[in-house]
């Protein structure tokens, strides 16, 4: 992984290997409705993303106009024994997942397609492109018509195709699933290149396999995505706790309980006046206070929120009484409760003003040695001695996440990896750096990932990486374990040629097995 940063500057500053088209002569004469982007613009377009740890330089940059501009993108691939293909949403990945070295990027947002978002109040679904942005989705549901899809990311300007290669979670998951067990029917260009619509029903087996599987298989192009009634007002609640055990009991409880909030999360902080790690970050509102001298006297580095969230609607609800109903059955601190009420649509763009903040102070653009894990229950205790409390006690200058799901709202036909355990947590770390960060503070936070990531697979863990990386084809058959060979049979009949998603590294062109 510490080799990654020097792969990045090293390709910063190779000015002699940019691609060049017309020696290659791979795109001549090829006929879209879109435009193509070669050279400097193709790099500055297609070979960064929101990690910042990789840098690949692709051969041009795609803007389709629609699917069947990705069909001849990818017939186009087919032709030459080289060439690969990489959908590219809002460029969010953390580890060049999207990039293609010499290679084809289509610019996924650029589909025209994605200004078309068609709301069937009738069958309580809508159709979006692969390209459109989850942040206009909302938008345009509730504003136009008071629905919303049922489960959501943190961050809402990431694209459709892009959440569902992956699986999508956040506090609704515990209740409906992942944002794939939110959609009827995809849309999708396989690595054949051709146009297939699937379903549960109707060619199931690419749509299950499409579902969570990080673009090996197609590019999603079109997505339906079951709706619901959206609610005029959240009340947003944070909670704190000292034990880690009794953090845990009580977000289990709330996301196993037929009665319970509508949406439940949970991070570590430090426990210190640190104004990024530490009790400043639980504050909802710059009028709260946190009183450290409510805190009891044996408190460890660490303290640990719980964040949940009830609907209601104007005129017509009432949220305090079922607030105190389910807030009563908790163990939290009684001196740390802090809420505020805010819109629906103003509580799922909650991390808006977090992105506004980081860009006018430069750290949006600097790299994010992000690390996204599921850890099994039966492990989790273990792991916030050993990981919590002890390696990140000081926190990672950004979130530490970490809330439990049930497997059982996950389809085992999906391509996603998971832990055996029925239960398991999600843990994010997702950080920051100062504006001007060294190579040796950035290789710190690769170091110090790589060093948890060793924690789990020396201790025997029950885990798998969310939004994964690996670097050699031994990583990946361990991610996947018993599913790697059933993985292997869809991208053969999906994707023979292993034309998509290079950036992945789990095939390359021409595989042998």
């Amino acid at each position: 992984m510490l080799a990654c940063l020097v792969e990045r500057l090293v390709a910063e500053n190779d000015t002699d290997s940019i691609p060049d088209p017309e020696k290659d002569g791979v795109l001549k004469d090829l006929n879209i409705e879109g435009s193509i982007d070669y050279g400097v613009t193709a790099i500055s377009l297609g070979s960064r993303d929101f990690g910042g740890l990789y840098s690949e330089k692709p051969l041009a940059v795609i803007r389709t106009g629609g699917a069947d501009d990705v069909v001849r993108v990818i017939r186009r691939a087919l032709e030459s024994p080289t060439l690969t293909v990489a959908a590219r949403g809002n460029g969010h990945s953390i580890n060049g997942q999207a990039m293609a070295h010499h290679g084809l990027v289509i610019d996924m947002k650029s589909m025209a397609d994605n200004n078309r978002i068609d709301v069937n109040v009738n069958s309580m679904c809508v159709d979006v492109g692969g390209g459109a942005l989850w942040s206009d989705v909302l938008k345009h549901c509730v504003s136009e018509y008071g629905l919303a899809p049922k489960s959501w990311t943190d961050y809402l300007h990431l694209t459709v195709g892009g959440t569902l290669s992956n699986a999508g979670v956040s506090g609704q998951t515990f209740r409906y699933g992942p944002q794939t067990s939110t959609v009827t029917e995809l849309e999708v260009v396989t690595g054949n290149g051709e146009i297939i619509v699937c379903s549960n029903s109707h060619n199931s087996q690419l749509f299950f396999s499409v579902l969570g599987g990080l673009g090996q298989f197609g590019i999603i192009t079109r997505a339906r995505v079951l709706l619901q009634p959206a609610p005029d007002m959240v009340r947003w609640i944070r909670v704190v706790y000292s034990e880690f055990d009794e953090f845990t009991h009580d977000a289990e409880l709330l996301i196993t309980s037929q009665e319970s909030f509508d949406y439940v999360e949970g991070f570590v902080f430090v426990n210190s006046d640190d104004p990024v790690n530490g009790w400043l970050s639980v504050l909802l509102d710059s009028n709260q206070a946190f009183d450290p001298t409510h805190l009891p006297k044996k408190t460890g580095p660490v303290l640990y929120c719980l964040e949940v969230a009830l609907h209601y609607n104007n005129n017509h609800d009432d949220p305090f009484m079922m607030v105190e109903k389910l807030l009563g059955k908790l163990k939290y601190l009684k001196h740390f409760r802090f809420e505020i009420d805010l819109t629906y649509m103003n509580f799922l763009s909650r991390v808006d003003h977090v992105e506004e903040a980081a860009r006018g102070s430069g750290i949006w653009a600097t790299p994010h040695p992000w690390l996204n894990m599921f850890v099994s229950k039966k492990d989790i205790d273990a792991f916030n001695r050993i990981v919590f409390q002890n390696i990140l006690k000081n926190g990672v200058n950004g979130p530490i996440l970490t809330y439990p799901l049930l497997r059982s709202k996950w389809d085992n036909r999906w391509s996603v990896a998971l832990p055996k355990n029925e239960m398991f947590y999600l843990v994010a770390l997702l950080r920051f750096t100062h504006a001007h960060p060294t190579e040796s503070e950035i290789n710190e936070m690769v170091a110090q990932n790589e060093e948890i990531v060793q924690t789990c697979i020396k201790n025997g863990f029950d885990f798998k990486m969310y939004l994964p990386h690996y670097n050699s084809t031994v990583e990946w058959k361990r991610h996947f374990g018993e599913q790697w060979g059933r993985f292997v049979n869809r991208k053969r009949q999906f994707d023979p040629k292993y034309v998509l998603a290079p950036g992945q590294k789990i095939f390359t062109r021409n595989h042998q097995f």
